[in-house]
């Protein structure tokens, strides 16, 4: 059986897959299971240099592997240039570096007097063979950026693509084998939902990226088996326009990062909220902007500025949710209508008059759409920029940074940005998850992304001891007052102050 992959931008087929069953993915679990040790043998060094090769083969390859990612997803040759061959380029290059330091043993202290002479270290050690699955909107950097990690710790790893965007895997896979990396380390299981499940069956740890619905089915499986799961769900990010904010870079940054990729990014501007005072400057200036957008199937630097949807029934979604928005008193002052035209779109949609009645505020869009609610003060904005199952990402602007930081700790999101948006995703040294179950667990970037891959150890080392410790057998009574008085002494702790 094969699966066609289709060009979203045209609705033309561009190439094929294998949709493999569970028999191939346990055939390839058995492949990258024999190849990890040695892979884990070559050290940091070793791996380091396959993944150096591998940044510079990217560099190399970057016409090819835009045009790929263009062609699958239909996104803007800039949003495949920017945010996937440059943050793929970056992502292994820094965890060559990094690994090392990240997963270094570290030496404990400790003031228990048992241990007192011993050495105490704790160490990190791969897990063994883990699993991706990656979504169809970053088809390289959520994907990929999942999979160097794990490589750079020792890990062997199978990566499950999504089946609407398979091919820049499979022409990634190329890319690693001809930079040298081990055959069977790494393989790409093409296929749909059963082939994902399949996957979570057969390795150590698994990673998810995408909806919190499918999320919540791989938590579930991997729980039935008992490996640790990280995953990137959904999300509805805020921003937060204060009334004191530089409202041009402020619209500039709504209009960008609520269409960017057409809006089809986890931590893309869902919705805004604007002090009032601001609120007719700010929907003026953004209005203009967005309108001035072109929008079109990419041919290349400078063609269009948004693309399409690149998965069919993601806009049926965003029509639901701007259909309804506007039927229930929403105005569009732009797009807001679904085109007749071959391919999927939909157009960079501004709506104002909008509440938390409706889905467009609530539930995530995925789609090029900004609705803008005016809100009487920063107390209200953090209310409703709270009111939300989801807590991925979030924005503030103003002036006033300590103001603005201020209403920035209030939010409940794992990462918030001030006087800017999004970026804070190409800061590889800076943690990225949830703050909320319906975004995920588990973190991306900095050590925690790459200490997941990993199995805890704990090593005790005796060095200087007694030929037999005071405390083991036999008891005797008065060796055991003895130890009793000491661990009252030592236990006491000093007085405290009232």
């Amino acid at each position: 059986m094969t699966i066609a992959v289709e060009n979203p931008a045209t609705g033309q087929v561009i190439g094929t897959v294998p949709d493999l069953t569970a028999d191939d993915v346990a055939a390839a679990a058995r492949r990258a299971r024999a190849a990890q040790p040695a892979w884990q043998a070559l050290g940091y060094d070793g791996r380091a240099a396959v993944l150096r090769r591998m940044q510079r083969w990217i560099v190399d390859h970057t016409d090819e592997v835009v045009a790929t990612i263009c062609a699958e997803t239909g996104k803007a040759y800039e949003d495949a240039l920017l945010a996937e061959v440059n943050y793929g380029a970056a992502a292994f290059g820094f965890w060559a570096k990094e690994a090392p330091r990240y997963l270094a043993d570290t030496k404990v202290r400790s003031s228990q007097p048992l241990v007192a002479g011993k050495r105490l270290v704790q160490r990190y050690c791969p897990l063994g063979l883990v699993g991706v699955i990656g979504p169809w909107n970053y088809p390289l950097t959520n994907s990929f950026g999942d999979c160097i990690p794990a490589l750079a710790a020792g890990n062997a790893v199978l990566l499950k693509p999504s089946e609407v965007t398979p091919l820049t895997s499979l022409l990634l896979a190329e890319g690693l084998a001809a930079s040298g990396l081990p055959d069977g380390v790494f393989g790409v299981v093409t296929g749909r939902g059963e082939t994902g499940a399949a996957l979570v069956d057969e390795v150590d740890m698994v990673m998810f990226t995408g909806s919190t619905a499918t999320g919540r089915r791989v938590a579930a499986r991997a729980a039935e088996r008992l490996i640790p799961a990280s995953l990137e769900l959904g999300g509805k990010d805020p921003m937060i326009v204060l009334a004191d904010a530089d409202l041009e870079r402020a619209a500039t940054h709504a209009a960008y990062y609520a269409m960017f990729n057409c809006g089809q990014t986890c931590i893309s501007i869902e919705r805004c909220y604007v002090e009032e005072s601001v609120y007719p400057a700010f929907v003026e200036l953004v209005t203009a902007k967005v309108k001035a957008l072109r929008q079109g199937v990419p041919a290349g630097p400078g063609s269009v500025d948004v693309g399409s949807l690149t998965f069919p029934p993601q806009v049926d979604v965003v029509d639901r949710h701007v259909s309804e928005a506007l039927a229930a008193g929403a105005r569009a002052l732009t797009g807001g209508a679904r085109p007749e035209r071959a391919g999927h779109w939909y157009p960079p949609t501004v709506l104002v008059d909008v509440d938390h009645s409706m889905a467009i505020m609530r539930e995530e869009t995925f789609g090029p759409t900004l609705p803008i609610m005016a809100v009487r003060d920063a107390d209200e904005a953090v209310r409703l920029a709270n009111d939300s199952e989801y807590g991925l990402c979030a924005s503030v602007f103003g002036r006033d940074l300590a103001r603005a930081e201020d209403v920035a700790r209030r939010l409940e999101a794992g990462a918030v940005t001030v006087n800017d948006a999004v970026v804070n995703y190409t800061a590889l040294e800076l943690p990225m998850g949830g703050a909320k179950p319906a975004s995920g667990i588990g973190r991306r970037h900095g050590k925690d992304g790459i200490t997941k891959y990993c199995r805890q150890q704990s090593l005790l080392v005796s060095r200087v001891h007694l030929r037999r410790d005071v405390h083991t057998y036999p008891y005797r009574s008065g060796r055991t007052r003895a130890i009793r008085s000491l661990l009252g002494l030592l236990n006491r702790g000093r007085p405290g102050r009232s």
